[in-house]
């Protein structure tokens, strides 16, 4: 718990830490790597595949954002895209959780979703969250190309990522805010590609 009496940084001081590490983010993701990103979900969308979306707490709210931007629209009228978020039917997140495991809550909905040439994208402050290692497990089993939101190193994810876009911070805040503009940007420019 945090120690009450302790001095808070000013807003300004957060701000320019938030800063710092988008501008870390900005030297560490190279622009190719976010465009194989691109590529891919670009592919498998054109192509009627689906982009499966995950995460836990505040990334499953990323997660919800994230297809939210694509079903939707996001600056551009277009048609809607297929884009599912794992994290937001609590029907089968708690069904399931109570039944067998909430570390498998993820994959079995990527059994029941997956298509072959579609991608699942999960978002892991730590890159170690067991329902999102164990959803790529199963992407990679049911032939589905990987991209990852993780902080620094990518944890877990890592090796399981055939693309992975790794925040430069281990402060979980830092990279979530982080997290937000880089899936913005993969938002904006997936539908300038699918817009025509």
């Amino acid at each position: 718990m945090a120690d009450p009496t302790m001095p808070r940084p000013s807003l300004s001081a957060y701000i320019g830490r938030s800063a710092e590490v988008l501008l870390q983010t900005r030297d560490a993701i190279h622009s190719t790597v976010m465009a194989a990103a691109i590529e891919r979900i670009v592919a498998a969308l054109a192509a009627g595949r689906p982009l499966l979306v995950c995460g836990n707490g505040g990334s499953a709210a990323d997660a919800q954002h994230i297809t939210g931007e694509l079903v939707g629209r996001f600056l551009k009228e277009r048609r809607a895209l297929k884009a599912i978020c794992l994290s937001s039917n609590t029907a089968v997140l708690t069904a399931w959780a109570n039944d067998y495991s909430y570390e498998t809550v993820f994959a079995r909905q990527v059994e029941a979703y997956a298509e072959p040439g579609g991608v699942l994208l999960g978002l892991s402050t730590s890159g170690n969250s067991a329902n999102v290692v164990a959803a790529f497990e199963a992407a990679h089993r049911h032939g589905m190309s990987t991209v990852a939101l993780t902080g620094e190193g990518g944890g877990r994810l890592a090796a399981l990522s055939d693309v992975l876009l790794a925040v430069p911070s281990r402060h979980t805040p830092l990279i979530q805010q982080a997290h937000l503009c880089l899936y913005h940007y993969l938002c904006e420019a997936v539908e300038a590609r699918l817009a025509g």
